[in-house]
């Protein structure tokens, strides 16, 4: 397999030639009904199988959720690892929302799992919790930084209980998240075009109160079915407009099972996206 190039690079050049947009891959069980396909593996297949043949040629992202694939244990997860492939074959980049967060060998497992040129779930970049401290995620860094993969960190996420740790007061007096967005910038120190360590900043949120200054892509999920609107992404992310990733799921999903009603969403998004954050 031929060295890749840094994820940020890659990720760069997709966004540019696509669009900033990451459509999020999420078979749930009311979407699976609404598509009138059943909760089992057939219906996550057809679901799955739909969404990547419909996307994948134009969109600069898939994030992929692997809970709703676990939960079919590993006729779930061979759907996920073609879905992947598939993916990456038609020139999509594949971010695996798996929110992974542990310590040492554990920590380590989970970047092989992902991050591993070669292994079954390999994906161009991974969602990492930094909230057992940022450097329990070094084993993911490291290895992301080897292959020319990416991570994106949770600094500012939309739940209403995220607020109890990532607002919380950090021993320099910052907030954490404050304190873990400072890590991503270090992380990202001289990188060009673009670092590939991400933070994950909700797009539904009143105002990010952080420096977002991080030298890497800003995922901004939230767009559609929880609220927000690419509207509110240039209060939000002022400055920082050429590296907001905005993330749509239920939004574009919910115009299936047709592939053309998909592809018709997904241009909608990307559309918005670019004319409001100026990047058309």
């Amino acid at each position: 397999m031929s060295p890749l190039a840094p994820f940020g690079t890659r990720l760069r050049a997709a966004m540019d030639t696509r669009g900033p947009l990451c459509v999020g891959i999420d078979p749930h069980a009311s979407l699976l009904a609404d598509w009138g396909l059943g909760d089992d593996i057939a219906g996550l297949e057809r679901f799955t199988y739909t969404v990547v043949e419909a996307l994948a040629d134009r969109v600069a992202v898939f994030k992929p959720q692997s809970a709703f694939f676990e939960r079919f244990g590993s006729r779930g997860i061979a759907v996920l690892e073609t879905a992947v492939a598939r993916s990456r074959e038609a020139g999509a980049l594949v971010l695996m929302d798996a929110k992974r967060g542990d310590i040492g060998s554990t920590m380590t497992a989970y970047a092989e799992t992902y991050l591993r040129p070669g292994a079954p779930l390999f994906s161009d970049a991974v969602t990492l919790s930094p909230y057992l401290g940022f450097g329990s995620l070094r084993p993911a860094l490291d290895l992301a930084a080897a292959h020319g993969t990416g991570v994106f960190v949770l600094g500012l996420t939309s739940n209403p209980e995220g607020v109890e740790v990532q607002r919380a007061r950090a021993a320099d007096g910052g907030s954490v998240a404050g304190l873990m967005l400072r890590q991503i910038a270090a992380e990202n120190a001289g990188a060009r075009p673009l670092g590939s360590v991400g933070a994950v900043i909700g797009a539904t949120l009143a105002e990010a109160g952080e420096d977002l200054a991080v030298n890497g892509p800003l995922l901004a999920p939230g767009i559609g079915a929880q609220g927000a609107t690419p509207a509110d992404l240039p209060r939000l992310f002022a400055g920082a407009a050429d590296r907001v990733l905005p993330a749509v799921s239920r939004a574009v999903l919910g115009a299936g099972p047709d592939p053309a009603g998909l592809r018709a969403a997904a241009d909608r998004y990307a559309d918005g996206i670019r004319a409001a954050l100026g990047t058309a």
